[in-house]
């Protein structure tokens, strides 16, 4: 092979590889794969941090607590964990995902007490709405679907809904447990760093 056609064969290599790398980089990421840029991760970032913290919140409020509630015509500790559940698995229908065949949104608030059973639910309806986030691609972020208000909304938005959601009630089981005498974990993580942290006397 002469120095001139090895040049050209190298050449034609290069080309393909970085033609390769390329297409690899721009490619959506496997169904179900957790985004890692872009607006569906900002989302589920969203949804895993309101995760975290509800469960650990959850986990933390004693079982005898979960039929607490502060006065007799809100919900019950158990009942705004399952309403978190039920919006993670009802807002992802208008993402054109279905929630699991027979869940049934009436009564499901109501459905169970048991403080394991509620964290079950909460923690597979958190996973079935990160996976509603994850199939989608950038450009389905553009798409749109029916909203309140009779209104159509993007699937950015009800992404985002979400979490937003979910953050709101998280504020709400924060305070239920500030009023029954427990402290967010994280909250007294930060507490017991700051005392370590602190200089002795």
């Amino acid at each position: 092979m002469t120095a001139a056609k090895s040049r050209s064969l190298w050449t034609a290599c290069l080309i393909l590889m970085s033609a390769s790398s390329a297409a690899l980089a721009q490619a959506p990421a496997p169904t179900g794969a957790a985004p890692t840029t872009g607006v569906r991760a900002e989302a589920t970032r969203l949804i895993q941090d309101a995760e975290t913290k509800l469960t650990r919140l959850g986990e933390a409020i004693p079982a005898e607590k979960y039929s607490w509630r502060p006065s007799k015509d809100v919900r019950s500790v158990s009942e705004v964990l399952l309403h978190v559940a039920a919006g993670n698995y009802f807002i992802p229908k208008r993402l054109g995902t279905e929630p699991p065949a027979g869940l049934n949104p009436q009564g499901f608030e109501k459905s169970m007490t048991e403080k394991a059973k509620v964290l079950d639910a909460v923690k597979q309806s958190f996973e079935h709405a990160k996976q509603a986030v994850a199939k989608l691609t950038d450009a389905d972020m553009e798409k749109t679907a029916p909203w309140f208000g009779d209104r159509q909304a993007t699937f950015r938005e009800i992404s985002f809904f979400l979490g937003a959601h979910e953050h709101e009630h998280l504020g709400q089981t924060i305070a239920y447990a500030r009023m029954i005498g427990v402290t967010p974990p994280w909250t007294e993580e930060q507490q017991q760093r700051q005392k370590a942290q602190a200089p002795k006397k």
